[in-house]
């Protein structure tokens, strides 16, 4: 159980709120249990949802290497609730659980990346490992791949999630069990 507890569903009367717990759920990232915590300031909540869903579900990069990334940072975290959750979006494009392990570890040498998303990947790791390693060099080296706008879209991104990850593992969260989120 988490440090503190989700309100049950029928304790969320915000019908914004409902629904872009909806959209969450759709993505599935986050679930159920993440957005019943911070459901306790609703005002919040929808603001904090709604950057979830954009930042993970639209833009110009593409979904799976988002979500590649949004677990390896979790990994990295620490964290088990983000680690085990699974985009159905990504998951419908043909994301798998080889790829998203083999973007988690030795990418660099692995031929399913190209090289846009090993840097990518290596921005990510970088950020969170070493960012003094993030310099001007690196940003030239990822505008031969990327538009300074998917740039700034992969850098927020990063950001966003690798702290929604550290507050979650603070939190003592895991994933909830299937079916688990509708009967709480």
């Amino acid at each position: 159980m988490p440090h503190i507890a989700p309100l049950a569903m029928d304790q969320i009367e915000d019908a914004e709120l409902r629904a872009l717990m909806a959209r969450a759920e759709e993505l599935g990232v986050p679930d159920a249990l993440f957005t019943r915590i911070v459901a306790r300031v609703p005002s919040y909540a929808k603001a904090l949802l709604n950057a979830l869903i954009v930042s993970h579900g639209a833009g110009n990069v593409d979904h799976r290497l988002k979500e590649i990334i949004r677990i390896q940072l979790a990994r990295f975290a620490g964290d088990p609730y983000f680690s085990a959750l699974r985009s159905r979006k990504a998951l419908a494009a043909g994301l798998d659980e080889a790829t998203i392990d083999a973007g988690c570890g030795d990418y660099d040498d692995d031929p399913r990346f190209s090289e846009a998303e090993k840097i990518a990947l290596r921005y990510a790791d970088q950020m969170y490992l070493d960012p003094s390693k993030v310099d001007a060099a690196f940003y030239d080296e990822m505008k031969k791949h990327w538009t300074e706008a998917q740039i700034m879209e992969l850098g927020g991104f990063i950001s966003f999630h690798y702290s929604m990850q550290v507050f979650m593992r603070s939190m003592g969260t895991g994933p909830l069990a299937a079916g688990a989120a509708a009967r709480a």
